[in-house]
């Protein structure tokens, strides 16, 4: 297993000095995306195919795109044929199979909005060793979280996956802070629309989740649950004694931002400031190999998610986050 590791890793070493040169001699970077049912297809593309893009967003263009879908999701659906044929129109050339993409890119976006076929569509980009961006939800279950991680790791193919939440300056920002002196809790929100495919907070609620992580950073034990007819409440306990609370609006209209507290006193976090600053962090862990999240924090986000349905299932119970994490081990 080692040698396989060790030989994993050498390959993909190998393909990120093909892309640095690429860079460096002034070669286009090739992005090729799996999945044309979500609104960040066009968006990403536009920022990357920016002419007078600059900056770690300079260098890049979506050159082939996979059109996926998911017949029995409405809002993938429906979608897919319309994305689909914006990028047609804009002269991206669409296949019609994972393997066709991957002979003619460098570097994937994984867009599929459905997480469920994010595991077998990342399989053989990592197969191929290229870069790959995986867009929220990373799965579909939290087996195939961990799935995806442990491929990753296996391959030694750079990969990561988050919220453009994350990135929002005013979010970020306060990862660190000491506005507030030592940080003693975090309230995020954001909207938590349910997609009965999927665990509660998977669909949407990620989005909430992400800002509340990013600005607490990993550690939590477990959580409780609790929801009315409009919002769900998860409250987490960190090892270290903080406390993190994420309401999600599943019935009803929501922003997104976060309250933080500390020994010194109380502070909003900024807001959400659209998707340039995730596309400048993809930009650049394409060209560095070198994720901005780590991957264990990503997959503790959806720990702490799983536990929160799991918590729903037992009536508001405390669980662990160890122990949805072992389960979903024994269940793969």
């Amino acid at each position: 297993m080692l040698k396989h590791l060790a030989f994993a890793a050498s390959i993909a070493v190998l393909a990120f000095s093909a892309i640095n040169r690429a860079a460096d001699e002034g070669k286009v970077i090739r992005i090729g995306i799996i999945g044309c049912d979500t609104s960040h297809v066009p968006a990403f593309t536009n920022l990357f195919n920016d002419p007078k893009a600059e900056g770690d967003l300079a260098g890049f263009r979506v050159v082939a795109a996979f059109p996926g879908g998911s017949p029995d999701i409405p809002s993938s659906r429906d979608r897919v044929e319309g994305y689909t044929r914006q990028l047609r129109d804009k002269g991206i050339e669409i296949v019609d199979s994972i393997p066709k993409l991957l002979e003619k890119v460098d570097v994937v976006l994984l867009e599929s909005v459905d997480g469920r076929p994010h595991l077998e569509q990342v399989r053989p980009v990592f197969a191929a060793r290229k870069p790959v961006f995986i867009d929220k939800p990373l799965a579909g279950t939290l087996a195939d979280a961990i799935a995806i991680y442990e491929l990753g790791k296996q391959s030694g193919t750079p990969w990561f996956s988050a919220s453009s939440l994350r990135f929002s300056p005013g979010i970020i920002g306060n990862r660190l802070t000491k506005d507030v002196g030592d940080i003693q809790k975090v309230e995020a929100w954001s909207p938590c629309s349910l997609e009965p495919h999927h665990p509660d907070l998977f669909w949407y609620g990620v989005h909430g989740v992400e800002i509340l992580y990013t600005i607490m950073g990993p550690g939590c034990l477990s959580v409780e649950r609790r929801q009315d007819d409009t919002t769900i409440w998860v409250t987490g306990k960190w090892k270290d004694g903080r406390v993190g609370i994420f309401k999600g609006a599943y019935n009803g209209k929501s922003d997104y931002g976060a309250t933080i507290t500390g020994t010194r006193g109380t502070k909003q976090a900024g807001k959400y400031e659209g998707y340039k600053p995730l596309c400048e962090q993809i930009g650049r862990f394409f060209k560095t190999g070198i994720s901005p999240v780590d991957h264990d924090e990503t997959l503790e986000m959806f720990a702490f998610m799983e536990a929160a349905d799991e918590s729903k299932r037992q009536n508001g119970a405390s669980v662990t986050l160890e122990s949805v994490m072992n389960k979903a081990r024994g269940a793969r």
